[in-house]
């Protein structure tokens, strides 16, 4: 399983703002693209701070729905004018699950 781990630095005070748009309406938009999406995370340490996971079958599988994703109109029209909006910096790292890696999904299957 590929897991991207992502890290958004928001613009101050905007963190509730974008907890509340993302579990609103980006969460379910990229589960409905495909991605298996946990977070939105916040960071204990800095109140600036967002983290989140999204869970793909395979690198080919990731490229193919970010692709999607990203090129589409609920991208374009619906999530990045305002998530874009309140994000100062992110990264991303892109890890591989090991053999013993067990799902706190509830036993999700991609």
């Amino acid at each position: 399983m590929i897991l991207e781990i992502r890290h958004y630095t928001l613009k101050p005070g905007h963190r509730e703002n974008f907890i509340e748009f993302f579990e609103r309406e980006n969460r379910q938009a990229l589960r409905d693209a495909g991605m298996l999406v946990f977070g939105p995370l916040r960071d204990l340490e800095d109140p600036n701070k967002v983290h989140w996971i999204r869970a793909f079958s395979t690198l080919e599988d990731r490229d193919r729905i970010k692709n999607e994703f990203y090129d589409g109109p609920v991208w374009h029209k619906k999530i990045e004018p305002k998530a874009m909006s309140m994000i100062a910096h992110y990264e991303a790292e892109v890890t591989e699950t090991t053999n013993g890696f067990e799902s706190f999904s509830g036993g999700a299957k991609l």
